[in-house]
């Protein structure tokens, strides 16, 4: 999806990221539950409130789906098929 020309042709027209023209996308009107840990991604998590997307740009995002999903099938997800450990001292 940030790959995507209409991602990167909007993220370069408002001199954006391709994560904040997408995140941007969720909060006009989606739900957005953006997160990192690295300090530079979560700067720019926050710096998406001074542009706005046409109302033409955001359905051309909505056409992007594909009704596949984009990462693993949560009903997938355990300790087996993803071992992680977590350390929750």
């Amino acid at each position: 999806m940030l790959k995507n020309p209409v991602i990167t042709d909007l993220a370069a027209k408002y001199g954006k990221t391709p994560a904040q023209v997408v995140l941007r996308w969720h909060l006009d009107g989606r739900s957005a539950l953006p997160k990192s840990v690295t300090p530079s991604r979560i700067a720019q998590n926050i710096d998406v409130f001074d542009f706005t997307l046409e109302s033409g740009e955001l359905t051309a995002i909505d056409a992007l789906d594909t009704g596949l999903r984009g990462g693993p099938d949560p009903e997938l997800l355990n300790t087996r098929t993803f071992p992680q450990t977590i350390d929750n001292s």
